[in-house]
């Protein structure tokens, strides 16, 4: 039985979806093989995700800073974003020596970093391989944001990587020891009949639009009940769970659902910030996409340029945002593009996993 440390992210809850993809690809295609989840943020959703694998366990364990952003505000803090990441490098040999010895103690022989250094570095100290697999790394998602010795920092960490799968969107220094491949969009798979259930409990006439408007479980915006997108006309909106919006024709995912794929599939345009997590989901899944543009975040800049270059989303400043109405000629145009040309990449994206796996 071979045992795989999985680092995921614990920021927001992108990084743990398309995770569980790749994790439950990875049983899918190896029986012999168990996995050890290492996170902390999203480990209720995960642990749900999982409740009838017996070959995942999990580690409750802070693995990286994330972004930390301003009040009331999709842009990220600075000053405290600064503090938070010196702290954590400050702490970083002190949780190096905890991983070192998880992984001597559980026999770990390979690891997978989405994509906290943490994970990279106790592996590379012992002499395990690891693999990266992101679309950005902390690294290029602090530049113009954190001071240089810290920026350096997490520099040295990432070079350790044996392996680096480049997500689609992805603009990263050439990372990966033995290997860096590029690879495309992947998610959690669809189940027709559960989108197609959710779309007649959302609107069960079937004559309205179905809008999934998702900022992010990690964003906390107070004005957002004042928008007037909610006032738009035959449009039903699916949010998260802890989106304080109350309007007849808004719908919250029931905060114990765990396959929100669904909800992203469900809908006529998804209309969102450019994280990844659910930019794939809906790529994936043929919803056309309508991201808002924030210009201070490097990754979301990488993710925009490669959607807008591959006709992929269409664009809207958050000022916009502030008195947009969705009208049947704004969802006309944004079905222009090419998201349904566009296949899951998950089965693809692990076999060439279990080629580095079986290779040491």
């Amino acid at each position: 039985m071979k045992t795989i440390a999985y680092y995921i992210s614990d920021y927001g809850y992108g990084h743990a979806t398309r995770s569980t993809a790749i994790i439950r690809e990875l049983l899918k295609q190896n029986e012999t093989m168990q996995v050890i989840i290492c996170h902390s943020f999203a480990l209720d959703f995960l642990q749900q995700s999982f409740r009838h694998e017996p070959r995942v366990t999990f580690r409750e364990v802070a693995i990286d800073v994330g972004y930390v952003l301003k009040e009331n505000s999709l842009e990220p803090d600075a000053k405290r974003l600064n503090n938070n990441v010196s702290y954590y490098v400050s702490e970083f040999s002190t949780k190096l020596n905890q991983e070192m010895c998880f992984m001597k103690e559980k026999n770990v022989s390979f690891v997978i970093s989405d994509i906290s250094p943490l994970g990279i570095s106790s592996a590379a100290a012992l002499n395990i391989p690891s693999l990266g697999l992101s679309n950005f790394t902390w690294y290029t998602a602090y530049e113009g944001l954190i001071e240089e010795q810290l920026l350096s920092f997490l520099h040295e960490q990432y070079k350790q990587m044996t392996y680096y799968f480049s997500l689609a969107c992805s603009n990263e220094p050439h990372w990966g020891i033995e290997e860096h491949q590029r690879v495309g969009f992947y998610s959690r798979k669809i189940d027709d009949y559960e989108v197609q259930h959710i779309r007649k409990k959302i609107d069960p006439e079937g004559n309205s639009h179905i809008i999934y408007f998702g900022l992010g479980m990690k964003v906390d915006i107070g004005t957002l009940s004042e928008l007037a997108i909610w006032q738009s006309p035959n449009c039903k909106f699916i949010v998260s769970s802890n989106v304080n919006v109350n309007h007849p024709n808004v719908y919250h995912i029931p905060t114990n659902a765990v396959e929100t794929q669904y909800y992203v599939a469900a809908a006529d345009l998804v209309l969102t910030k450019a994280g990844w997590g659910t930019v794939s989901e809906a790529v994936c899944a043929g919803v056309p996409l309508l991201i808002t543009n924030r210009s201070s975040m490097k990754e979301d800049r990488h993710t925009i340029d490669y959607l807008v270059r591959h006709q992929l989303c269409d664009l809207i400043e958050w000022k916009e945002l502030e008195s947009l109405v969705v009208t049947p000629s704004l969802i006309e145009t944004c079905r222009r593009q090419k998201v349904n040309h566009y296949k899951n990449k998950a089965m693809h994206i692990v076999e060439k996993i279990n080629k580095k796996i079986k290779s040491k």
